[in-house]
């Protein structure tokens, strides 16, 4: 990688850099759009006391849910559980500090995060257990709850296509939260199924500028299925 060419040739250089005790933002909604090769070297690597910012944890034994196996993954902020046993598990049996979030007030705090903008109020929560040990305030006879934004130390995102720039394309419904964790990672690495050369993606097209991008890599993807429903016949 040198200069404006983000591009990497490796998943161990993908994620240089990558402790213990630190911060994952993780994009995907389910297993869609989940950048499961870096997910993959985090386990590899062996990293302990993360914790990991993703709207759900995988499924047992795919996606995030593989962290949870060797018990890397000190807490999860996510807005649901989802289709993994393993996380319900070691929720109940507290040896998994869970943040439960709305998913809306999720997406907000990356985009915040991404923002520069230290926290905002939304009436998301109010009057539940959301809202316990946040401050509140009125705006026009209304209780709004205020939410810090989240960022983090490295984001790991999963892209369609991108140029050597880091300017990134999602597909369809991939698109979810990945370009809102690409923008809020202190480090943000992109893993996609396509390079290509700079100029050949329309301006009109770029999801992600390169500029909240640090590192690319070329992946191949298995593209699980989460939950497989076949009409009987």
């Amino acid at each position: 990688m040198a200069g404006l060419d983000k591009r990497v040739y490796s998943i161990e250089q993908a994620l240089e850099g990558l402790a213990d005790n630190m911060t994952v933002l993780a994009g995907g909604f389910g297993l869609c759009g989940i950048p499961e090769n870096l997910i993959a070297q985090i386990k590899t690597l062996g990293v302990k006391g993360l914790t990991v910012v993703s709207n759900n944890c995988g499924v047992d034994g795919f996606g995030l849910g593989v962290l949870l196996e060797d018990r890397q993954v000190r807490k999860m902020i996510a807005s649901y559980v989802g289709e993994n046993a393993l996380f319900e598990r070691q929720l109940l049996d507290g040896e998994l500090e869970v943040e439960l979030t709305p998913q809306g007030t999720l997406a907000e705090k990356l985009r915040a995060g991404g923002a520069g903008i230290p926290a905002f109020y939304t009436a998301t929560g109010v009057g539940t257990p959301v809202a316990e040990g946040k401050e509140v305030r009125e705006f026009n006879g209304r209780q709004y709850v205020l939410e810090q934004a989240i960022t983090g130390d490295f984001a790991i995102v999963k892209g369609w296509k991108a140029d050597h720039f880091g300017n990134v394309v999602y597909r369809h419904t991939a698109q979810n939260f990945n370009p809102l964790v690409a923008s809020a990672g202190r480090i943000t690495v992109v893993e996609v199924e396509e390079i290509v050369e700079p100029g050949e993606l329309p301006p009109s097209q770029i999801h992600t500028p390169g500029i909240f991008v640090d590192r690319v890599i070329l992946g191949r993807f298995e593209k699980r299925i989460e939950k497989r429903t076949l009409k009987q016949a």
